[in-house]
């Protein structure tokens, strides 16, 4: 039954490795520990280029770093991409399992008002045998 299954455990059971990977990269890369991580590589970088002065790798204004920064940008961003595109595939489905949840559930909706209908269609016929019976 496709809307009884977990949205999660079919998404999981469709992920390539290399999709695996990229939400892997894109959770880390959204996330503080990520963002302060690189915050304290960043000034240490600097700080020990700037300490070295004329002896540095990659003296002021760090065309090196630079570089780095341009590559990692340059891998970083398909790969949130590649994310962001998946994230949308599994609100599609999340979105299909839901309506045919709600279909269902619409016609078990409608199967049960059509029970309570004859219910009371059999009630009345009852009223009317009762009060068919009391009357001389």
């Amino acid at each position: 039954m496709r809307s009884m299954r977990n949205p999660n455990q079919v998404i999981e059971e469709k992920s390539t490795f290399g999709e695996r990977i990229a939400d892997a990269v894109a959770h880390f890369g959204g996330s503080w520990a990520f963002i302060i991580s690189f915050g304290v590589a960043i000034t240490v970088y600097s700080a020990i280029n700037v300490g070295l002065g004329k002896a540095a790798w990659d003296p002021y204004p760090f065309i090196l770093l630079n570089l780095f920064l341009s590559m990692l940008a340059a891998i970083q961003a398909p790969v949130i991409m590649m994310s962001q595109n998946r994230q949308d595939t599994k609100d599609r489905l999340r979105g299909e399992l839901d309506f045919d949840v709600n279909r269902r559930a619409e016609s078990e909706i409608q199967g049960l008002s059509r029970k309570l209908n004859l219910l009371g269609e059999k009630m009345n016929d009852i009223e009317d045998l009762l009060r068919g019976t009391r009357e001389p």
